[in-house]
This record gives structure tokens, C-alpha cells and sequence, in this order.
């Protein structure tokens, strides 16, 4: 508490005043204290926070504008792989007492921190920077953040606000931020040293090395290429909810398993449903294999039953049989971005809405897949198709200009696999017939890219289709099969490093 009080002092959080007349009003404080560990569990230190009680704020009264980007996981996955096969050095810093740096523009006052004798009794603080838990303190944070690394030369991203990037006679140099955490790399050695010079001359910089442990995430490299796993976050996992001695599975979901939303006894208690749920969404980040199996369960959040529950803890079996699989970003392969696509029909048995499952590959890496249930009913299975690839059509244009912000150059047209050829003769040729003429227009993007060349269907056969794992549970030998062409590999397959 004391190390946290003296950061505030010296970094001039506030100033001590006479509450002014007509009294304006005052929020209120309180010390907020945490355990940080290290990657393996082991503790690493203390830590105590002042926060504010940020509930009491009003909008228009003492905030505004709250909200600040942060980096999308695809944007994680995406810099990785480049940096897999180009070969650039992987840096990670963190942001000591991150949200102080923020300046404000509101005039705010604060009650006197608890403990601690702050000026007279009837004195208040008047903040000048921004501290946890107020609205728009990671606003704040981020402007401060944004117009310090421009500054330094480095220009914001279009495509993804947190990512930044200087072309230099040398090469590159790209930061992407996370709240606190940054990723630095590029093949301009020299101009990374100068951007951490930078960094540490404005911020309390805590340099932690090459990335090893990012949001979680554990990354680790070899001669094969990085690869990125959450083995501690399922172990954490697994014993939060008395399941690490649990008998594995060979699969996350049972063959032909149709829930639906009136399955078994509604739950007592659905929190443990919902908190079990949330950590299975953070963690299919690098685990597409369980993607379909979390997707079905996360769509009885509200009312969970006992089968639900059932089909959740099969995942967490399946999970203790895998917990050393990851997902590789290797470092041989060609600068090359396509996507596949897929979907079932009508297989949602509450609304008969159909599964939409995409995924992208850039030089041998998964970059991106979503697996999502369509917010329409579709008529036909070549509708449903046809919408899953304007979908992920979006998503090819936008890693393409993302990966141009990254010095990387793709060859266009883009492909994108398709294995119904009904969905492909129609986005190839303006067709209007009966079972499409109800298609909403945006859908009908994807026909505008084939024409002026930015994407060329590609057909494929349903059994070499990898997005098939998107959209359906499987067989173990048919599953594995396809996480492997996902990528997914164990720490003993990928060797060195782990």
C-alpha cells in the first residue's frame, strides 16, 4: 500500500483542496489488494490498488466517452504467424500502475484514501489523472498511450487501433497493445531498441524479455515455429471445479447430441454454468477444436439445465486429455491467405437456424474462425452456405489490408473453399430464382469480390473440408484428423522449447 501511495504522489494523481461551495459531488475510495503469479503458479509478489468507486460516476456530470479498442485476438494470432515465418524477435513489456498515466479532462473529486492523512478532514482530492475503476480511465489510458507512441514515429493502424508500425529504412517495427501489456517486434532491431528507450523515458516500463506468457497464453518457440497453448488456464480450470481427476475423453462433444433449450431440470444455481461457460469462450483462443462444442452450450446462458450442464463438463474431460495441445504458427510456408467455409442446415433444433463455421490460413497458420449460429433461418442449405461465405469474405478483406499494415504483401485473388457448388454458381453469377430472391443485398457482398478478383471459390471435397469441425461434432479418428490440419499440435510433436 505504502509503494502504491508514493507511485500516486510522484506521479501527481492529485491535488489537495477545499471541497469548493456549492458542494460538487465526490466519489469515494477504497484499497483493493491482489496475489500476481508467475506462469508456473508460483507467487511473485503483492499488490495493492486504490480504487475509486466508479459506480457512483454520472454520465455528462463528471464522465463522458468511455470506451478504448483493444487488440482482437485475431490480431494476436495474426502478428505471430508473421513473425513465425519471418523470423522476428518477440519482445513483451508491461505497464507498471498502467490506468495513472491517463490525464482527464472531467474535474473529478475524490474522498481521502482510506488509512491515509491526506490534508484536513473536510479536504478532498482533486484528480488530475486517472485511477482504476474510474469510467474513463482506460480512455484515458489510451489517448495517453496513442499520442506518446506517435511521438515516437510508430502510426495507428486502421485496421486495428491497438496495433502500431514504423517503416524505417531497416526493416519494420510493430507494437500491439493489450490494456498494459505490449507485444514489439519487426526486423529493425535498432528501431525496437530506440521505441523501448522511448517507452521507458514515459512510462514505469517493466521489460520482461521475449514473449513467453501473454494474457494468459503461453507461447513458445522452436525450429518448428511458436506455438501457442493455455495449459496453466485449463489446469486452473480443471481444478476450480474439481475435475483434475476427472476420466478424459477423446472428444468435446457426443456424436449426434442434439440439445435444446428445455433439457432436463432447470439448474438451482446457474452461476457455476455461466462462470465454466465464460472461461470455455476465453480459451477456445487457441483451441478451435472445441469451438462447435462451446458454441452449443453458450446458447443456454440464461436458463441452463442439467443436460447442458452434462455436455459442459464433457468438455472439461475432453480438456484433461488434452491439456498439453496448442496451436502452431509455423515458420516455414508461403505468404498466402485463404479461407474455408461451411455449414449445417437448419441444425438448431429450438429456432432451425443453421451454423455458420469459417476459418482462416495465412502461410500454413490458423489466423482466425469463428463458429456462430446464423441470425436468420435459412431456406435451403445452399442458402446457408451462401451466408457463410459472405462472412468470412469480411474477414479475408480485413487480414489482407491488416497484413499489409505488417509489411506483408498477399497475392490476390484470395482463395476460399467451398464444398457446395450450388453456393459458389451463385455467388459467380448474379443468379435470382426462387430460393434466393429473399436474400438480403449485404449478403450478396461476396459476389462484388469475386467479380473485381479480391476472392476466387475454390471447390473442395466435404472430406478434406477442415471447417468441418466448425459446424458438427465428429468421431475421435475424424476429429483428430481435422485438428490436426487445424494445427493443433502436443508439446511432445512440437518439440524444443516447451
Amino acid at each position: 500500500m505504502n509503494e502504491e501511495f508514493d507511485a500516486l504522489h510522484a506521479n501527481h494523481t492529485w491535488t489537495v483542496i477545499d471541497l469548493p461551495v456549492p458542494c460538487p459531488p465526490t466519489i469515494g475510495c477504497r484499497w483493493v489488494y491482489n496475489i500476481k503469479l508467475l506462469p508456473d503458479g508460483e507467487l511473485e509478489r503483492h499488490k495493492a490498488h486504490l480504487v475509486t468507486l466508479g459506480y457512483t460516476q454520472e454520465h455528462g456530470v463528471d464522465y463522458n466517452e468511455t470506451f478504448a479498442p483493444m487488440a482482437k485476438m485475431s490480431t494476436v494470432r495474426t502478428l505471430l504467424s508473421v513473425a513465425a515465418l519471418q523470423n522476428w524477435k518477440l519482445l513483451q513489456m508491461d505497464v507498471k500502475n498502467v490506468f495513472l498515466h491517463g490525464d482527464l479532462e472531467e474535474v473529478i473529486y475524490m474522498e481521502r484514501p482510506p488509512g491515509y492523512t491526506v490534508g484536513r478532514l473536510d479536504q478532498v482530492c482533486l484528480l488530475h489523472r486517472s485511477l482504476y475503476e474510474l469510467k474513463q480511465a482506460p480512455r484515458a489510458w489510451f489517448e495517453k498511450f496513442q499520442s506518446t507512441i506517435c511521438s515516437l514515429g510508430l502510426q495507428q493502424s486502421l485496421n486495428d487501433p491497438s496495433l502500431f508500425t514504423k517503416v524505417t529504412s531497416a526493416g519494420i517495427v510493430v507494437l500491439l497493445l493489450y490494456v498494459d501489456d505490449m507485444i514489439i517486434t519487426g526486423s529493425d532491431n535498432q528501431g525496437i531498441r530506440h521505441l523501448q528507450d522511448g517507452l521507458k523515458s514515459a512510462f514505469r516500463i517493466k521489460d520482461l524479455g521475449e514473449l513467453s506468457y501473454f494474457l494468459g497464453l503461453e507461447a513458445s518457440r522452436s525450429s518448428k515455429g511458436i506455438m501457442f497453448s493455455q495449459r496453466k488456464y485449463i489446469t486452473d480450470l480443471l481444478g476450480d471445479n474439481q475435475f483434475e481427476d476427472c476420466h478424459p475423453v477423446k472428444t468435446p462433444m457426443e456424436l449426434n447430441l442434439k440439445l435444446h433449450r428445455d433439457s432436463g431440470e432447470r439448474l438451482q444455481d446457474g452461476s457455476q454454468y455461466r462462470s465454466i461457460v465464460g472461461s470455455l469462450i476465453y480459451l477456445s483462443a487457441t483451441r478451435p477444436d472445441i469451438s462447435y462444442a462451446v458454441q452449443v452450450v453458450s446458447q443456454f446462458m440464461t436458463d441452463p439445465r442439467v443436460d447442458h450442464l452434462a455436455a459442459v463438463h464433457r468438455i472439461l474431460r475432453y480438456l484433461k486429455g488434452t491439456q498439453d495441445c496448442g496451436l502452431l504458427f509455423p515458420s516455414t510456408g508461403s505468404a498466402t491467405l485463404c479461407g474455408f467455409s461451411d455449414s449445417d442446415f437448419a441444425g438448431c433444433v429450438d429456432t432451425r437456424r443453421s451454423t455458420s463455421g469459417w476459418c482462416i490460413q495465412f502461410g500454413g497458420s490458423f489466423i482466425s474462425w469463428r463458429c456462430k449460429k446464423q441470425d436468420k433461418v435459412s431456406k435451403s442449405s445452399t442458402e446457408a452456405e451462401y451466408r457463410a461465405m459472405s462472412e468470412v469474405s469480411s474477414e479475408l478483406v480485413w487480414i489482407h489490408r491488416l497484413l499489409a499494415d505488417l509489411g506483408v504483401s498477399c497475392p490476390t485473388p484470395m482463395e476460399l473453399h467451398v464444398d457446395n457448388t450450388s453456393a459458389i454458381r451463385i455467388a459467380t453469377n448474379p443468379v435470382l430464382h426462387d430460393i434466393m430472391k429473399h436474400i438480403e443485398i449485404h449478403v450478396h457482398y461476396i459476389r462484388d469480390l469475386v467479380r473485381d478478383g479480391t476472392i476466387q471459390l475454390q471447390h473442395i471435397q466435404t472430406e478434406e473440408q477442415v471447417v468441418d469441425l466448425f459446424t458438427k461434432p465428429f468421431p475421435t479418428s475424424r476429429h483428430w484428423y481435422l485438428g490436426d490440419k487445424l494445427m493443433l499440435r502436443t508439446r511432445h510433436q512440437f518439440g524444443g522449447g516447451c
